[in-house]
């Protein structure tokens, strides 16, 4: 296998799934981080969007992170995705709603005040929803085996998981099949050591300055 290389932003939960892919699949990487306020010209001249993920594989340069998963689980077997073709369009399917997820769970942090907060809390939670009702109720997205859905979906619940130790605020209590899947990824290796040491408190420094309603909340 050739060298690869992740191009990384420590707090992008994109970046977090390709790391929980290449953990899971014991892959061996080496990480580069960049800050995205600042972005070198280097990365620039290779990353076509100007955003992280980014894999250099040798020579080669992919981008967006749920190609890059699947690239990296069709190199190294046993493979993270089914083998039945529309089982495999339905997990793509999950993926992209994954990352509707994401930008939904950002927007509801980056909220300024009570009335924007609740309106983008109220639509993480019609997202919400529907997850608790496509989760089985034990292991993993599709069942027992860990799946590159998985690897997309463990950044939105590590998030969770950080607002409710540091600040007491548990968006998951009214949904007992994501809190069980949530605490099946935190109880993950390639989940938990996919991040920098000091993750949570950079992600919740990140968001209290960025004036956030709900991570800088009095009685949060």
């Amino acid at each position: 296998m050739l060298p690869i290389e992740l191009v990384s932003f420590k707090l992008c939960p994109f970046v977090q799934r390709s790391v929980i892919t290449l953990k899971q699949k014991n892959i061996e990487f080496a990480i580069t981080y960049i800050d995205l306020a600042d972005k070198p010209d280097w990365f620039l001249a290779m990353s076509p969007l100007g955003k992280v993920p980014v894999l250099k594989y040798g020579d080669e340069v992919l981008f967006e992170s749920a190609v890059i998963n699947e690239f990296l689980d069709e190199i190294t077997p046993p493979t993270l995705m089914p083998y039945e073709p529309i089982n495999k369009a339905k997990d793509r399917a999950w993926i992209e709603y994954t990352s509707q997820c994401l930008m939904n769970q950002y927007t509801w942090l980056n909220a300024t005040n009570a009335a924007e907060e609740d309106k983008q809390q109220t639509a993480l939670h019609s997202k919400l929803t529907r997850l608790e009702a496509q989760v089985p109720e034990q292991g993993f997205f599709n069942g027992d085996d860990f799946s590159l859905v998985d690897s997309s979906l463990a950044p939105f619940f590590h998030r969770f998981a950080i607002l409710q130790k540091q600040k007491g605020i548990n968006i998951l209590a009214n949904y007992p099949k994501l809190q069980a899947l949530s605490e099946q990824y935190m109880a993950l290796d390639s989940v938990t050591q996919s991040v920098v040491a000091d993750f949570d408190s950079l992600f919740i420094d990140y968001f209290a300055k960025q004036d956030s309603y709900i991570v800088n909340k009095p009685n949060a």
